[in-house]
């Protein structure tokens, strides 16, 4: 009953502002969307220490919970169904806690939105779908999911209708996504076709037989897939690819990142929601739920990494030189996205969940103040507008700077001393150069580099924010003021979580408790041994990632502090990698010739060629028009004068005579 509890409730508070909100009110549809909240995020705890950590007797093992027979067609027998292990009770408290305290945050941030109702309605829809994916039983299931997130996070990226570049954001985030869903639509048939299944346990049951022991691609059995002729370990390959192409759209990878950027248009909140808990997790999630499929391709574990440690770098330098406060944390996002799939792609399985676990303590905190800064200046986004704020929004500014210690992983190596994010991301790093992929190294080097970008520009925001002189005019700084406690208690549960979430459950999530924390949820082969070998990396490489940060943060220091006059000579002196770096290697651009005005022309093309030239003139259309060509004429004869239709008549009855004295004489 818990299990159903955690999944409905969202859903019922939708129900209950999506088709009442107007009745109730909007103060009653927040209370109701957010009370039904806190039950599900304490329920979501209580379950993670029954199942994950084992206490009060469950045990770990998997639990199915069954809701009702979906699907029965040929050879397909679906169930809707909840799987419960260690990797669904993690999810749940991820997305539920954030969504609960976004929830809040939001009664003070939205206060003046007259559609507070359709907006926590909302809420409660993309926190419902992100549960329907993360205890999806089968492939079929976590697409139904899948796709509700992807409908959710369109209504509220583009919640602001009306303004034309919301959107233009929801429209572009909903298309692009359905670039990487195509992948995985293919990848779910392409299960199907290997396994004569999409329920999880016959999946994972009969993938270890695909490969021989040693690791090596079976050619004894020649498999059809899409008329391609594949041996086994080739088909899984294919298969995993087809599933990591929706890994990469959800989870705004290279190529397809385009659209996370565009989602601040999106209420803030939404931003918290969205890069810290639910969409952007979705494409991790996918790949540890299945693991024991990634497990036998190394080749495509390879691609994995390469696009991971790519991601990681790319979304690194871009955010050097944003100025949007929203959008420099939103690239962070996706760096920091890189970092798990690079973990994903060495294996190291427990180390991508677990940075996964504590990023959405700080991202959602680092969302949340930046939302706290903005609602303190006046809407004010553009960082070089503000500066000098500290001393008048103490709260925010402390919080944030937590946020930034626990994003850029501050912390000593070798100790238990360090914030969230210093276990979580150094434990990706280290597994990195540990690995025996191919492609180890390359994914450190860049992982280290993307470390110190991360530091400097996280550095760099903190410090044109809330230091130096005031550049926001008299009258915006007149009126800086402290966010409401509603939206300050948020801060400080988020805050708790950046501090302690890494020491509190790193041996858990990836160190001596990791076999029996997990239970078997995220599975590694016999030759996978990175969560011992991580251990063993030499003292420089353990460091390497302090030293970035330390870096990081004295240039951010020198260029923001001591002489901020250097960042601008710079910007003029290399130019063109300035402008390069600040359209974000010109990607929209690329896109938009390659793809969108190629669209267009094929359109108006066909537009013209076809609907005008043929159906407007012969088609459907065409008939119509000349019907009512016709009936135009006619009307005109009603004119209503006696006179017209006497004439009518005369001109009728001298046809009639002619033509019978005419046949007559014939």
């Amino acid at each position: 009953m818990i299990y159903k509890a955690i999944v409905f409730l969202p859903l019922i508070g939708f129900l209950i502002a999506g088709l009442f909100g107007r009745s109730i009110g909007a103060k009653a549809s927040e209370y109701v969307t957010s009370g039904l909240m806190i039950v599900v995020a304490i329920l979501s705890w209580i379950v993670f220490f029954n199942v994950a950590l084992g206490h009060h007797g469950e045990g770990g093992e998997v639990i199915k919970v069954e809701v009702l027979r979906w699907i029965q067609s040929g050879g397909i027998d679906v169930q809707w169904a909840f799987r419960i292990d260690t990797l669904t009770a993690v999810m749940f408290v991820v997305v539920n806690t954030v969504s609960t305290l976004v929830h809040l945050y939001s009664i003070g941030y939205m206060h003046h939105d007259p559609h507070r109702p359709r907006f926590f309605a909302y809420l409660s829809l993309f926190t419902f779908a992100m549960l329907m994916l993360i205890t999806s039983d089968n492939l079929l299931q976590m697409f139904f999911g899948w796709e509700g997130v992807g409908l959710a996070s369109y209504l509220l990226i583009g919640f602001w209708f009306k303004k034309p570049s919301a959107s233009a954001a929801a429209m572009k985030a909903f298309i692009v996504n359905r670039v990487g869903d195509f992948g995985f639509i293919l990848g779910i048939s392409g299960v199907f076709v290997l396994f004569g299944s999409i329920n999880f346990e016959t999946i994972f049951a009969a993938a270890s037989t695909y490969l021989p022991a040693e690791g090596a691609a079976s050619t004894e059995a020649v498999i059809n897939l899409f008329g391609m002729q594949l041996d086994k370990g080739h088909a899984i390959t294919a298969v995993c690819l087809l599933l990591f192409m929706g890994s990469m759209g959800k989870s705004a990878q290279f190529l397809l990142h385009t659209w996370l950027p565009d989602a601040m248009e999106g209420p803030t909140p939404v931003s918290a929601l969205i890069h810290a808990a639910t969409m952007v997790t979705a494409g991790v999630f996918l790949v540890a739920r299945m693991s024991p499929l990634f497990e036998l391709s190394p080749d495509a574990l390879t691609f994995v990494t390469l696009i991971g440690a790519i991601t990681a770098f790319f979304a690194a330098t871009v955010g050097l030189v944003q100025n949007d406060i929203k959008r420099v944390i939103a690239y962070s996002t996706c760096s920091q996205l890189g970092y798990m799939f690079v973990a994903l792609g060495v294996g190291a399985y427990g180390a991508a969940v677990f940075h996964l676990f504590t990023h959405a303590f700080f991202k959602a905190l680092l969302f949340l103040c930046a939302g706290s800064v903005i609602h303190a200046v006046d809407g004010e986004q553009d960082m070089r507008y503000m500066g000098g704020l500290r001393k008048h929004i103490p709260v925010t500014f402390w919080t944030m700077t937590i946020g930034t210690l626990a994003l850029t992983g501050v912390g000593i190596p070798g100790t238990v001393i360090g914030f969230a994010g210093f276990f979580s991301k150094d434990a990706i790093i280290e597994s990195a150069f540990a690995s025996h992929s191919s492609l180890g190294g390359f994914a450190f080097t860049l992982l280290v580099i993307a470390a110190l970008f991360t530091s400097f520009y996280s550095w760099r925001l903190a410090f044109m924010t809330f230091f130096g002189k005031p550049r926001a005019s008299d009258d915006v700084m007149h009126h800086v003021h402290e966010s409401p406690m509603v939206m300050l208690i948020p801060l400080f549960i988020l805050t708790v979580g950046a501090l302690f979430a890494g020491v509190a459950f790193v041996e858990y999530f990836y160190g001596h408790h990791y076999e029996e924390f997990w239970k078997g949820a995220l599975f590694t082969g016999p030759e996978n041994h990175i969560v011992h070998e991580f251990h063993n990396v030499p003292t420089w490489v353990k460091w390497s990632p302090f030293a970035a940060m330390a870096l990081g943060f004295v240039t951010a220091w020198y260029m923001y502090i001591k002489s901020p006059s250097v960042p601008k000579r710079l910007a003029e002196t290399h130019r063109g990698l300035y402008q390069f770096l600040l359209n974000k290697w010109y990607f929209d651009e690329l896109y938009d010739f390659l793809f969108v005005r190629s669209a267009k022309a094929l359109g108006k093309f066909l537009w013209k060629k076809g609907d005008v030239a043929v159906i407007d003139t012969y088609g459907p259309n065409g008939v119509a028009a000349r019907v009512v060509d016709v009936t135009n004429r006619i009307v005109r004869l009603q004119s209503g004068y006696l006179y017209h239709y006497a004439f009518a008549m005369l001109i009728g009855i001298a046809a009639l005579v002619t033509w019978m004295m005419l046949g007559s004489a014939l």
